[in-house]
């Protein structure tokens, strides 16, 4: 196992602020590992997030200290920190109340420079947070997931079901664009059904990430 999986505990002294006595730090949705924006900390900022459990940062603009939300009510609650191998920079993981950019997007990073590359997993968590408004407020005659739900747990693992036989009979046929498709459906219905049971899908990824974890060598408690 490398250092970077060990789950090594460090401590604040352990942290390397430039000479300018700041560090980068990466500010990263803990649910959906979407990047939300890169900033800076001094050590005061640090301290701050640390002890409140909210993101403090350092303006270079403004060179001052400064609460995330504190205007605009969009504060992040701090999961928790990971600092990198050589300690000079930080991620953040935080659980945002409202849009993290100044122009109200989710996330600073929404202009593409290259490449095609998507989200999977914030796509997978926005399709919860969608599924989740539906239930509450969306009217079952006009909302094909309230619908769903209205009906009952019986009917949405009926869904499942069908999308998951939907997606094997795509396999075996070797129609791979219809394994995507279908595919795409079943993960639909998948996150319908985790609402109507009162799962979120941080708790799955969760559970993979648990059974990722080195087994115990022999001899061990």
């Amino acid at each position: 196992m490398s250092a970077l999986e060990d789950g090594t505990q460090v401590q604040i002294d352990d942290v390397r602020f430039g000479e300018d006595g700041l560090i980068p730090a990466v500010l990263q949705d803990a649910d959906s590992g979407r990047v939300l924006t890169v900033a800076y900390m001094n050590r005061d900022a640090l301290e701050r997030t640390l002890a409140e459990g909210q993101t403090w940062l350092w303006s270079r603009s403004r060179a001052e200290l400064w609460h995330k939300g504190a205007t605009s009510g969009h504060i992040q609650h701090v999961r928790g920190i990971l600092v990198d191998c050589d300690g000079d920079a930080l991620v953040v993981l935080v659980s945002p109340k409202g849009p993290a950019c100044h122009t109200g997007a989710k996330t600073c990073f929404f202009r593409r420079l290259s490449g095609e590359a998507t989200e999977p997993f914030a796509a997978l968590d926005d399709l919860a947070t969608t599924v989740g408004e539906r239930a509450r407020a969306a009217d079952p005659q006009s909302s094909y997931t309230a619908s769903l739900l209205a009906r009952g747990i019986d009917t949405v693992c009926k869904k499942v079901g069908e999308e998951a036989t939907e997606v094997v009979l795509a396999a075996k046929g070797n129609e791979r664009g219809q394994v995507i498709y279908e595919s795409a459906d079943l993960l639909y219905h998948l996150t319908v059904l985790w609402e109507a049971a009162g799962v979120r899908p941080v708790e799955v990824a969760s559970e993979l990430a648990r059974r990722q974890a080195p087994e115990p060598t022999h001899g061990s408690a």
